[in-house]
Order: C-alpha cells, then structure tokens, then sequence
C-alpha cells in the first residue's frame, strides 16, 4: 500500500526491530505496515476507532491490525476517527484481538516500526517479510505501472516498487541523493528482488546525517579493493599497481552507488586485452552488489573507439545517451572509465565537454601521455611513463590487473590475457617471458596466443563502433562458458591471415625503399592509392604488416610509413623515433599544417591538412634519418633471445 503521494515525514531512530520493549508505562505507536507479531499482550497501544456498535468499539493499532474494545472494557463513548490508549488482553484462538481501554496520566510514546531492522544484502534472508531499510536514493524510475526507487546503504542496492496508479509517480518529494527509511514486503519479481513498498519515508535532520554517515562510512569500506598480488613478480610495476588500486576504487564506488559506468577502449587487441576482464569483473561486481538481475546491463557499458585519444564524435554520443538515460530511466550521469587511450593533449577538448556535466574520469593508459594537459579534468591517471617506463607495460596487462582488484575470482580466467595483450602491441618488455610462461600453464602456446591478438584486430575491424558483447569474449576466451573458443580463433585468425596475404600481394609491389643517413631502410607505401580501401586490413594494419615483412626480411633497422591524403601511420624497429616529440615538433615548424597525432616511442599516427602532405612527410622523414638507433628497440622477429 502506498503512502499518499504528498507524505513527505521525519522520522526519528526510536524504534525497535525485534519487537515491544518490556519497560515502564509506554504506549506504543505502530507504523502503517506492522502486522500483529508487533503486539505483545499486556503492552498499551494508540488506537483509533473505525467502527462503533452496540457492544463495543472496533479499533485499529495499525493499518492491518485491528480489534474490539467491548463496552465493558470502555471509559467513555466515541465515534469513528477518534483516538485512545488501549491495552492487549486477549489473543483469542482465532485470532481476534481484544482490547481494553485505558487512562493513563503519564506515559512515554514510542514509535514501532514495522518488520526488522535489515541491509539490502540481507534482504535474500527476509523474502515473503515485512522489513525496514535505510539508505540513500540512488536512481527513481517512473514505469507504466509502479515508481522504482533505488536504494543504496553502502554495500547493496534495491528496487522499492511503489504503486499510486498506473503511471503516476508515488512519493513525487522523494528525488535521488535523498536519505529515506522504506518499509515493505521483500519478494522475488522476475527472478530478482524487491521491496513492495508500503511506505517510504524522507528523513530529515539528524536522522538524515545519520542514515548519510553510516552509508558513506559503509560505501568506503566495501569500495576499497581487496589486498590481490600481481600475476607476475615485476619491479616495475609495483607502483603502477598501487595507482590501480585507486582505479578500482573509484569503479567500485561508482558501482555501488548505482553510478553508470561507459568503458572506452581503443578497437585493437591490447584495448579488448584490457576493457573486456574489466566489463566481466565489474558484471560480476555489480551483479553481487544490486538485488536487480538487470543492474549489470543498465549501468555498465563498454564502448570501442577507432582513434587512440577520445574524439569529440565520441564524446557528444556518449553524452547524449548519458542525458537520455537520467530523463528516461532516472540514472545519475555516468563515470567515464579510459582504457588503452585518454592520456594526451588530444583528449582535453572532449574532457572539457564532460567537465560541464561534471563526469568523473578516469584512466589507464600506456600512449605517451601529456599530465600536465589531462590530469586536472582526471579523478585518476595511470599511465607507466609517469613512472619512468614506457609502452612496454601495456594496457592488457593493466586492465588485467584493474579486473582482478575488482573481482579477484576471475585470475583462473584472465592468466593468458597480458601476454595476448603484450604480443598485440609488440611489447618488448622482459616480462613478456614470465607472461608467456603464465599463458602456457594455462594451455595456450605462444602461436595460439598470436592466433587470438589476430582474431580479435579481425573482428575489431568488422564490429567498427560496436562492441561486440558476447563474441569478444568468445574470442578471448573470458567470462563465457561456451566450448568454442579453440574453433572460433582457428576460423578468425585464419580468414585474417587470408586477407592480409591479399592485400599484401597487391601493395608490396609499391613500396618506395631509401635508406637514410642512420643506416635504417625506410619503407613507403601511399595506402590509398596502392592498398585495397575498406576491407581487411585498414591502412594501420597494412602498414604494420608491410614493416614485419621488411623486419624479417632485411634483419636491420627499418622505418614504414604508410599515407594516405591526410594521414600517415608509422612503424618503426630498432629506431628511438619518440613519435610524440616528433609531432609536438612538426605542429611548430609547419604552421598551418594542421599536424596532430602521437603514439609510442615505435608506433604512431599523425594527421594533417591534405595541401600539406608533402611538406609533412618531407620533414617528417629528415627527422627519421636523424633519429638514434637503438638495439634495445629490436623486434623478437629479429632478436635472437
């Protein structure tokens, strides 16, 4: 039963959830909702008459508990609506209740609440009861039929399903951020549960700062991730996962307060490396945490994007679905999670459209980064060149890491991930050996390995902005049960390979050789004109498949740049090119050139204004041959360890 759409109470903290006090001369106030388990015989109670006849006066203590006061246990004479003070002296053997009148010149009044006093992780224990729960409004959703209010205490999250009429929004005082008290049945609706509510209280005073305290003292506690060692013993790392920590913080939190959650990740393998463990961790984290078996759906979602830094058509979408979800559904503004991009000057515009709307960000990420441009619009960062490492830490094996900080019980299921992650990005990292060791305990090989970083670049170019849900995880062999992973990797990556050697049979014929005044070959090839456009592989990939073929074929330094009218992508082995500094470099010296773009010390990306093509890779290539050599660069195609 709903309270009348208008109620807007305070409530105090008397109250008692196991029943009546035995204490003094007190008259107890029963709540709408409490049924007769309230009442103890010899205990006084306010009442109300609800009907009067010839022997007696029926009375009611509660909205469902009523009795007689029979003419002879009466004082005075009353009509319906009136109120008076009552004793329990009889439960009789059907039931009925018996009540005497009684005058009593001092008493104390005390409030009973209706039902025990539970958490929302409780509520499992208490289906088919009447309960009470405290927390904060978290979300308020008007249905067809009944309003949702989601209610958070700091550990869990629930629906209570109030009813005023089809449609019609109950409690309409009642918003999120709001302190409440919510009393009714617990039930199963659609496999999940829920609060049927009966009634909904907004607190005020120091009742509010109470229920506010214990949630933020209870929301910090179960927020903090547990104490969960790195798959592999690495130096370097070590003050890299401390920084994750505080990522996985701030993702539980979101989580548990029933803040959406948007993942974007860059479309290539080392990003699904690292956002995909993450979305099953943070599924299963949220499915623990919400009572509503939709809640993982509804606040979580994981978003490719083709650029390696947040694009301001990303962004404007992201927005736009953020703001039709709080109208539509009653969601606060999400949480943006950054996975394998976000760390450069490239990103602030987009953060700056976030920071109107003040989205909280945050980010992990192994791209060259620009701290001082991002980390004012940033919750958190964490990137390996802050930490005098570079790329070779990849965001695979961060995310890795992120996922099990939030939910240690997927490690059995992401152990071959970084090393799929490492191979994806070409790390050079010496841990690559301790990665590829965890990945053969777990069954996979490194070709096996290779084969899954091809498959997954393979669908990442067919799904282009979709995420795939379901068949990436197929691919990449977490969080799915089905028995298809050996099967489907054998046909991705064999179609993948099929289509490079086409491609590569009709570039490779165009490519310009030169090699520069530092000894490297220098390879060119303009990808639009001489590379087949909208099919598998795109330019980047092309590019990078023309230089492995130079790598292994020459055994010596080598340099590929694959161009188009307005773009060039770079690669680069054995040659220290620090592709960032190289753009910061040519955006000055060419003015009005349009040039944007980074990357890695090895692999990158530039843009520019197509009038301005040849100046660009003119001056782009005298930097090249100035560029130093470096064996410590080399490939594991050449490299003999």
């Amino acid at each position: 039963m709903s309270h009348s759409p208008d109620a807007d109470e305070e409530v105090g903290a008397d109250s008692d959830a196991d029943g009546v006090p035995d204490r003094g001369t007190v008259v107890y106030r029963l709540a709408d909702a409490c049924t007769a388990d309230a009442l103890e015989q010899g205990e006084h109670y306010h009442a109300t008459v609800n009907g009067v006849v010839e022997y007696g006066v029926f009375v009611d203590v509660s909205a469902s508990v009523s009795g007689l006061v029979h003419d002879s246990e009466l004082q005075g004479e009353y009509d319906v609506g009136d109120e008076l003070v009552v004793e329990l002296i009889e439960v009789r053997e059907n039931d009925d209740l018996a009540f005497a009148e009684r005058d009593l010149d001092e008493f104390e009044t005390e409030d009973i609440a209706a039902g025990a006093e539970v958490g929302v992780a409780e509520l499992d224990e208490h289906v088919g009861d009447i309960v009470n729960v405290e927390g904060v409004v978290v979300q308020v959703k008007q249905t067809g039929g009944p309003t949702l209010f989601h209610v958070a205490d700091g550990e869990a999250v629930v629906p209570g399903a109030a009813f005023e009429s089809a449609g019609v929004r109950a409690y309409p005082s009642v918003e999120v951020e709001d302190a409440v008290r919510i009393t009714g049945e617990v039930e199963h609706r659609e496999e999940a549960l829920q609060i049927e509510v009966e009634d909904l209280s907004r607190l005020r005073g120091e009742a509010a700062d109470e229920v506010r305290d214990e949630y933020e003292e209870r929301l910090e506690a179960a927020a903090e991730p547990p104490e969960v060692e790195p798959l592999i013993e690495w130096e370097a790392f070590e003050s890299i996962h401390e920084e994750l920590r505080e990522v996985a913080r701030h993702l539980r939190r979101a989580a548990l307060a029933n803040r959406p959650i948007r993942m974007r990740h860059h479309a290539d393998g080392d990003g699904m490396c690292a956002s995909v463990p993450l979305q099953t961790a943070l599924e299963r984290f949220i499915d623990d945490t919400h009572e509503d078996n939709q809640a993982p759906r509804h606040l979580l979602k994981r978003l490719p994007s083709k650029a390696p830094f947040y694009e301001m058509e990303d962004v404007t979408r992201d927005l736009n679905f953020a703001l039709e979800d709080r109208e539509r559904h009653g969601q606060k503004l999400p949480m943006l999670c950054m996975l394998d991009n976000g760390s450069t000057e490239e990103d602030v515009p987009a953060y700056r459209a976030m920071a109107q709307y003040d989205v909280p960000i945050v980010v992990v990420d192994h791209h060259h980064p620009d701290p001082e441009a991002v980390e004012p619009l940033l919750e958190a960062h964490v990137n390996p060149y802050l930490h005098g490492e570079d790329y070779r830490i990849t965001t695979g094996m961060m995310g890795v890491e992120l996922a099990r900080l939030v939910d240690p019980d997927i490690t059995e299921e992401v152990r071959h991930v970084p090393a799929v992650g490492g191979l994806s990005d070409r790390s050079k990292a010496e841990a690559m050996d301790d990665y590829l060791a965890l990945a053969e305990e777990a069954g996979y090989t490194e070709a096996d390995l290779r084969d899954v970083g091809e498959a997954l670049d393979y669908a990442a170019h067919w799904l282009r902005y979709n995420d795939g849900n379901g068949f990436v995880n197929d691919l990449l062999d977490v969080g799915t049960d089905a028995d298809r992973h050996a099967d489907l990797i054998e046909f991705m990556a064999t179609r993948a390979e099929r289509d490079v050697d086409r491609q590569l049979e009709d570039a490779l014929p165009h490519v310009d050789h030169e090699r520069l005044d530092n000894d490297a070959h220098l390879y060119q090839l303009d990808v639009d004109e001489h590379a087949h456009r909208f099919i598998y592989p795109a330019p980047g990939k092309t590019t990078g498949e023309v230089h492995d073929r130079k790598v292994e074929e020459t055994g010596d330094p080598v340099i590929t740049i694959g161009y188009g009218p307005d773009f060039a992508v770079l690669r680069s082995d054995g040659v220290r090119l620090d592709i960032p500094e190289m753009v910061t470099e040519l955006t000055e010296e060419l003015p009005g050139a349009g040039v944007s773009g980074g990357g890695h010390l090895v692999v990158g990306s530039i843009k520019f204004v197509p009038g301005k093509r040849e100046a660009v890779l003119d001056a782009l290539v005298e930097k090249m041959a100035d560029a130093e050599l470096d064996e410590e660069l080399r490939s594991t195609l050449v490299r003999d360890d």
